[in-house]
């Protein structure tokens, strides 16, 4: 018997074996069958969703919950139009009750509608004696009061108070850890957003450690929601690449760094996992540190920044494939996606490993001589469509019309053969996968303005992009992405078909339900 037989509605499958069904069947939170194969079987519960389209729930590959959940509840300065305004935030922030030498927190911030950065001297004026830490929306930089530089190591640079990359990073270290409490609430806030979004599973990029870490214990937060029944959504945690640490190993193991008792990719339950190990090689747009190969557009002298040495990047991804780590390498700008190639490259000749799934994390600006070697190494390319829907006009002035193209591209990958997988890094902009898909298809901002239109794809590649690829980036393939027989019973229920709207009305498509394991998550609250 089974559990719930769901019927009257339009199931996309993406199994080639059979596209479209009308009925399909679950038992103990997996998919039994489709169509003939489960109308006549007795359920428990039939459920008649009102021919409804269905798909497989999507899959964000590349998301920052903890981020997402603690930024939902930190004062923001966005949309950080006038200084006056931004300061008034800080000010009231500041003047919140709060234990002694804690710090004032205040997200949203990003200077490009101000024109200039905020400085140390600003934030001084509206602190209040504490420590004050201005996140930039990016996630790759920020701005401190004095209070906060006078306590960074000397040589640290800034730019009145302004931090990029790894300068932000030793800031916010000396603001950690966050507790595993704290932390579980935030996952779990951000965790059911990504449900009301369609999403049932999604990948962590960067725990532990790294620009965005929280604790060096963060694993143990997803722990405590999954033990307590509270992680709604499957989650697969990637390891930040500073928390590999030299270790013994027998010299036939041939690594010399790997994390604690040997952990790797894959360690895990259908829940909660290790997936890959995350490694940044640049800055991103946003902050106007992303590695190019060409300046940016009226700033002849800036090209970016790597995160640090290029042979220390290299020779900590080289370490990662040894071993035994899928490799998920940051690099926005198309210097370091030369970087982050290269670097695969030379492992895969050290160690031949055909299924290591390697993905290039972004690939904001990928030349065209860069995508035949993107197919060659097997590398996906997990890019963010929302980043140019939402600053999409900006990135193409900052590129120029010769890169604009360039940008999260998804034709070029498709054509060439790379894996084209969806995410969003929530919260750096809108998390939803249907405005995503759209913008795919569209290949226009919120302006209206066409960027890299060349580039478009049809709904059912970007619709794959968040469900069969997203699957396969995060190893998932034998048991999401597609709703079919053993699969499991994860899936999203729209108020339309994406196919049969016009594209500038996919983004507004009614998530109406959402399950997992079989269950109707609303049901559950």
């Amino acid at each position: 018997m089974l559990c719930t037989r769901l019927t009257n509605a339009r199931f996309l499958t993406m199994d080639p074996r059979h596209p479209v069904a009308h009925d399909l069947g679950i038992w103990r939170g997996r998919i039994v069958g489709v169509d003939d194969a489960v109308t006549s079987l007795p359920a428990r519960e039939t459920v008649d969703l009102g021919g409804a389209t269905v798909l497989p729930g999507f899959i964000d590959s590349h998301v920052h919950l903890a981020w997402a959940g603690l930024k939902a509840g930190t004062p923001s300065v966005a949309p950080c139009e006038r200084i006056e305004d931004i300061l008034a935030v800080v000010d009231a922030a500041a003047r919140r009750p709060a234990p002694p030498g804690a710090w004032v927190d205040v997200a949203g911030y990003d200077q490009r509608a101000l024109g200039r950065h905020l400085t140390a001297a600003e934030l001084d004026r509206v602190s209040h004696g504490r420590k004050v830490f201005l996140m930039h929306d990016s996630g790759h930089a920020c701005v401190v009061n004095t209070a906060v530089l006078d306590l960074l190591p000397d040589g640290t640079p800034h730019e009145d108070g302004f931090l990029a990359e790894s300068a932000m990073t030793t800031a916010r270290r000396l603001r950690l850890p966050y507790s595993q409490e704290e932390l579980a609430d935030a996952i779990g806030l951000a965790a059911r957003a990504c449900l009301d979004e369609g999403i049932t599973a999604c990948a962590e990029a960067g725990i532990g450690g790294g620009l965005l870490g929280h604790s060096p214990v963060e694993l143990g937060a997803y722990q405590l929601l999954r033990d307590r029944g509270r992680l709604p959504i499957r989650v697969q945690l990637m390891a930040s690449g500073d928390t590999l640490c030299p270790r013994a190993a027998h010299t036939d193991d041939g690594f010399t760094r790997a994390l604690d008792l040997g952990l790797r990719t894959g360690f895990g339950d259908d829940w909660l996992s290790l997936g890959a190990l995350k490694i940044y090689t640049d800055g991103g747009m946003m902050a106007r540190t992303a590695a190019l190969t060409s300046p940016y557009e009226g700033a002849s002298d800036n090209v970016g920044r790597f995160q640090d040495d290029p042979e220390r990047l290299t020779a900590l991804i080289v370490d990662g494939h040894l071993a035994g780590w899928q490799l998920a390498v940051h690099a926005i700008g198309d210097r370091a996606a030369d970087l982050a190639l290269d670097a695969l490259e030379r492992a895969q000749k050290l160690r031949p490993r055909p299924d290591a799934r390697h993905r290039i994390e972004h690939a904001g600006l990928i030349r065209p001589d860069q995508l035949p070697r993107f197919a060659a190494l097997g590398v996906s390319a997990v890019v963010q469509p929302n980043f140019l829907r939402f600053f999409g006009d900006d990135y193409a002035t900052v590129m120029g019309q010769d890169r604009a193209g360039w940008m999260y591209r998804g034709r070029g990958f498709l054509d060439h053969g790379v894996a084209l997988v969806g995410s969003s890094d929530r919260p750096v902009t809108d998390g939803a996968p249907l405005r995503a898909i759209q913008f795919m298809v569209e290949r226009a901002s919120v302006s209206g303005r066409l960027v890299g239109p060349d580039e478009a794809v049809t709904v059912d590649e970007a619709l794959r992009a968040y469900t069969v690829a997203g699957a396969h980036a995060c190893r998932w393939e034998d048991t999401a992405g597609a709703l079919a027989p053993g699969m499991r019973a994860d899936l999203v229920v729209l108020g339309d078909d994406p196919h049969r709207v016009d594209p500038s009305r996919i983004g507004d498509i009614q998530i109406v339900r959402t399950f997992v394991d079989g269950r109707d998550t609303r049901a559950e609250g």
